[in-house]
């Protein structure tokens, strides 16, 4: 950890990985006709390490298809201290049955009672996280 300006506190790329795997629900930023989406969605973490989500076909689908390029979040508090975990990268459909049968390993299923059959995976480019020490604001001056 790189201690920061504030009671910020940069997380190191392991660490933000061991959050990713601690959680099950995060949001993901997706943009296409120069409108940005955010969904809610829960995931797993392989052992690439890769993001993976379940959909169905929509919105969500329909833009990841025009444009691949993605944010993923998560973020958590507790009374102390609060964190943030950003993963960019590129989003991509799992065409091979042997990449399915690999994904549907890892345990994923639907929050809601919906069908949810196409396979999405983020292979990150960049992952970066920070813990936030809480507190009351400061004076101002």
């Amino acid at each position: 950890m790189v201690m920061g300006f504030g009671g910020i506190t940069e997380l190191t790329t392991d660490e933000c990985w061991q959050l990713l795997r601690s959680r099950d629900l995060g949001r993901i930023a997706a943009s296409a006709a120069g409108t940005v989406d955010i969904f809610p969605i829960n995931y797993a973490v392989d052992d690439l390490p890769a993001i993976y989500f379940r959909t169905a076909p929509g919105t969500k689908l329909l833009e990841l298809a025009i444009n691949d390029r993605v944010a993923f979040e998560i973020d958590d508090h507790d009374e102390a201290e609060a964190w943030s975990v950003v993963v960019k990268g590129r989003a991509e459909r799992l065409e091979r049955q042997s990449e399915m049968d690999a994904a549907e390993l890892l345990g994923l299923t639907p929050w809601i009672p919906t069908l949810k059959y196409r396979w999405v995976r983020i292979r990150p480019t960049e992952v970066a996280g920070r813990k936030f020490t809480l507190g009351p604001e400061p004076a101002r001056l």
